[in-house]
């Protein structure tokens, strides 16, 4: 998952909304949005190269959706694969905040991330380059291949807009109008853009909302809504090289 927008709390009626997007290499192996075999209550895509996942829930109400840090310089090949934090907490029992309190004891085996992890009475996010686990007050956020709220021009744009939307009239957000947040594929001009140790050309590839190349790109686009009594809309797009969906996944739970 490289980009992550959500609203914790910022509307009473729908207290979780979240819009993201993955990016990854296109011959990565990848099952799309589903209820897992081996776990039934587990809905979300899943990694078929580690088993893992970028974003996912429970029917008991659990929310996990992870970011890796970008620091080409400081890769660990043997390291554990991140999409597993979000495949054990949605697994597991314990509490979000114990969860990340054992994490952040563990995290130095792991390459650089970021994670969001709650349920209906909680949000919480932990990254192993940036502090301990916080508590999120209210609010709405923007999430990339750094630390929370990190002003790269992809999370202010897509935090700007994904806040109009949500903060729009007293009907639950259009889930056709995040999509249109998600599907931005305007680049920012090379000033604007970060230094992460990739190149300049790397740079400006990833530097949009939504990005195809040859060769990577986004896979998949999700967005998640819950309401005040914990239903959830759950609605995925699958993307392969290229701005149309060839595959979308819809469940209420």
């Amino acid at each position: 998952m490289c980009l992550i927008v959500f609203a914790w709390r910022h509307r009473e009626d729908y207290p979780l909304i979240v819009a993201a997007n993955r990016d990854e290499f296109y011959d990565r192996p990848t099952l799309a949005a589903d209820f897992w075999d081996d776990c039934p209550d587990v809905l979300g895509g899943r990694d078929l190269k580690e088993k893992g996942t970028w974003l996912g829930v429970t029917r008991q109400g659990r929310f996990a959706a992870l970011t890796n840090y970008r620091d080409p310089q400081n890769i660990r090949p043997d390291a554990p694969s991140r999409g597993w934090l979000v495949r054990d907490y949605l697994l597991g029992a314990e509490s979000a905040p114990d969860y990340l309190a054992k994490l952040e004891k563990e995290g130095a085996h792991y390459n650089g991330f970021s994670l969001v992890a709650g349920d209906g009475e909680g949000l919480y996010y932990y990254s192993n380059r940036g502090g301990g686990p916080v508590s999120l007050p209210p609010g709405v956020y923007g999430l990339s291949n750094h630390l929370l709220d990190t002003p790269w021009p992809k999370v202010r744009r897509a935090r700007e807009r994904f806040r109009r939307i949500v903060a729009a009239g007293k009907n639950r957000p259009r889930v056709e109008a995040l999509f249109a947040v998600l599907a931005d594929g305007h680049r920012p001009g090379d000033e604007e853009l970060p230094d992460t140790g990739i190149g300049m050309e790397w740079e400006r590839l990833l530097a949009s909302i939504f990005i195809v190349s040859p060769i990577y790109g986004t896979r998949s686009s999700t967005v998640l809504i819950r309401n005040n009594n914990n239903r959830m809309l759950f609605v995925e797009r699958q993307f392969n090289n290229g701005s149309e969906p060839w595959m979308t996944a819809r469940v209420t739970l």
